[in-house]
């Protein structure tokens, strides 16, 4: 393939390595990956936006690979790329406020718009909008670090337990990669669970741990609406944490998961409302719980969902038999392709 665009590197690059070129001039659509930013996801960012460049030159698009960064605007505005995929995890990356910036600057983009990427990236109020859609997640409480100030950190820590029961799982309102997140099996654990969560944020989400198979289900928008990949089971001793998620030989999965074919509609059907329920575009993944009574918990979504070599997405499409290039260059297209 001839291509202008840079080689693969380490990094993004903060410039073109090209002058670039006039719309007339162009032969294949450009697009430029977002990846990196400041979040404490950026090791993880960076990975899946070098998989993501590599995927889509392979189809003979034109990449460049960018951080965020004080030039990326000057950067958009000479180059004028035809479609950007933010590929930022952790804050403005799924805040919305990225997304936001492009649909200023005139730009199409992969993936969901900002208002609603700001109701998923909140986990409580994502967690309301999918009970009010008839979804099931587990149940909740949502708590700020000054309440434990205001009301002493023991009686308030009780009443959780009363409330909740045990085990439970605390975790940051905001954010991803299992960063802050611990599963609470003892009472007198849950304190250190609570500073370690208000370490990444001022709030905590405190839900029941769910009892089940751990599962991910992504979503694609195709021709005839969302449709939902092959479910990826996931196996992790001691929990799906940050090392589990990214470090070889740490989880076992199983791609497709080991459902029944009534699981599996299950559990993609639950995939794709929640997919329509929270307005979402282009893509997605759900992460959920299938518990032993056969109901379908759903625990995250993710409108921006990992893309390295050991993410869940990439998994799916495997087990799916699409081809990872041209599944990815298929989402570009719709990206480009004008709402109707």
């Amino acid at each position: 393939m001839t291509s202008s665009a840079p080689a693969p590197s380490d990094a993004p690059t903060g410039a073109p390595a090209a002058p670039a070129r006039p719309d007339a001039a162009r032969g294949a659509p450009l697009v430029v990956v977002l990846a990196g930013g400041l979040s404490h996801e950026r090791d993880v960012s960076l990975r899946s936006g070098r998989r993501v460049a590599e995927a889509l030159r392979a189809t003979g698009l034109e990449v460049v690979l960018h951080d965020v960064d004080a030039d990326l605007l000057a950067f958009l505005r000479e180059t004028r790329p035809d479609v950007v995929w933010p590929l930022l995890h952790g804050a403005s990356g799924e805040d919305g406020s990225v997304r936001d910036v492009l649909d200023m600057v005139g730009l199409p983009y992969v993936g969901t718009g900002p208002r609603a990427s700001r109701v998923v990236w909140n986990k409580p109020i994502s967690k309301a909008a999918l009970l009010d859609a008839g979804l099931a997640t587990p149940d909740y409480v949502t708590l700020p670090q000054s309440l434990f100030r205001d009301l002493g950190a023991q009686p308030v820590l009780d009443t959780i337990v009363r409330r909740l029961g045990l085990p439970l799982v605390v975790k940051p309102t905001e954010g991803g990669s299992a960063l802050g997140v611990t599963v609470v099996t003892r009472a007198e654990d849950l304190a250190r669970a609570m500073v370690e969560c208000f370490a990444y944020g001022e709030t905590a989400l405190i839900e029941q741990a769910i009892d089940g198979v751990e599962l991910a289900v992504s979503v694609i928008d195709g021709p005839d609406g969302p449709e939902a990949l092959p479910a990826v089971e996931i196996v992790a001793d001691g929990g799906y944490d940050y090392a589990a998620r990214y470090v070889a030989g740490e989880t076992e999965f199983f791609a497709p998961a080991r459902l029944t074919a009534e699981q599996a509609t299950l559990v993609a059907d639950a995939a794709v409302r929640a997919h329509e329920a929270l307005h979402l575009r282009h893509l997605s993944r759900t992460d959920l719980i299938l518990d032993r009574s056969g109901v379908a918990q759903i625990l995250e979504v993710n409108v921006a969902p990992g893309m390295t070599e050991m993410s869940l997405l990439p998994q799916a499409v495997a087990a799916s038999g699409y081809e990872l290039s041209s599944l990815y260059r298929a989402i570009v297209d719709t990206a480009l392709t004008p709402a109707r």
